[in-house]
């Protein structure tokens, strides 16, 4: 009887396996639509951008249907575990912290992150001079917890849900810096009216302890075989040029780093 039993349960779980690893003919993706040039929302509400027609390119690469769902920022993960969508596609930074929630698929971006200030600001971004200043980031991102954790309480951190809030606080001069991804801040600023009012000042970041391996698509844990032919897609996606394609309509280099 004990055999019979054991028999049944592995039978069961190979049946299992198998159904879990049926092909996903339907994705749909998480991303922000308020984070440009990787996705924006257009007048008529619907979301575009690099991560957008990246997601689409993986879709028709994997022969399923996509769909976008649009997501605050700070609430991105908890949705994907909720099962709002499938994976997330949001220019998300792959860190030890979010690995405890999710699995990322290998990176597809990497990125510098820099601060930018108005152009006449005497402003030293050194721990001792930026001290005492305003400093905005976009909240419950990787920029967040590397300012708190390297400036700590001698900054007043300001967070904003979107950069695009931050931008338009540091224009009106509410506050001293912004700190942000620099492709982000360069197209969602320094290219827009008005923006050769500002610069990048100072250095680059990109310690992985807080800015991780690069961008990569999250998924639940469980979903191992989704990532699996998310990653499958991305590298056929680089082989066939179809990557480098999408990456020069929105950023002058690659950004898909070393």
């Amino acid at each position: 009887m004990q055999a019979s039993v054991i028999a049944g349960a592995v039978v069961a779980s190979l049946l299992s396996a198998q159904v879990a690893a049926k092909e996903w003919t339907h994705i749909r993706f998480g991303v922000e639509g308020a984070y440009p040039p990787f996705s924006y929302t257009q007048p008529d509400g619907t979301v575009a951008g690099f991560d957008v027609e990246l997601a689409h390119a993986i879709c028709e690469q994997l022969n399923a249907r996509c769909e976008l769902v649009a997501q605050d920022w700070d609430g991105i993960i908890p949705a994907l575990l909720a099962r709002k969508y499938d994976a997330i596609i949001a220019a998300m930074s792959i860190t030890a912290e979010r690995e405890r929630s999710v699995s990322f698929t290998d990176k597809y971006a990497k990125i510098p992150n820099r601060f930018v200030v108005a152009k006449d600001a005497a402003l030293d971004l050194s721990p001792d001079g930026i001290k005492g200043k305003r400093i905005g980031v976009q909240r419950a991102s990787t920029n967040d917890k590397f300012l708190s954790d390297s400036y700590g309480s001698g900054v007043t951190i300001v967070r904003y849900g979107s950069a695009d809030e931050a931008y338009l606080d540091l224009r009106a001069g509410r506050l001293d810096a912004v700190l942000n991804d620099a492709s982000a801040t360069q197209q969602g600023l320094l290219d827009k009216e008005g923006g050769d009012r500002f610069e990048f000042r100072g250095p680059e970041f990109t310690d992985e302890k807080w800015f991780g391996r690069g961008m990569g698509i999250a998924v639940r844990k469980q979903d191992n075989e989704l990532r699996e032919q998310l990653n499958g897609a991305l590298r056929a996606l680089r082989d066939n040029g179809t990557y480098q394609r999408i990456n020069a309509k929105y950023f002058e280099y690659s950004i898909y780093g070393d």
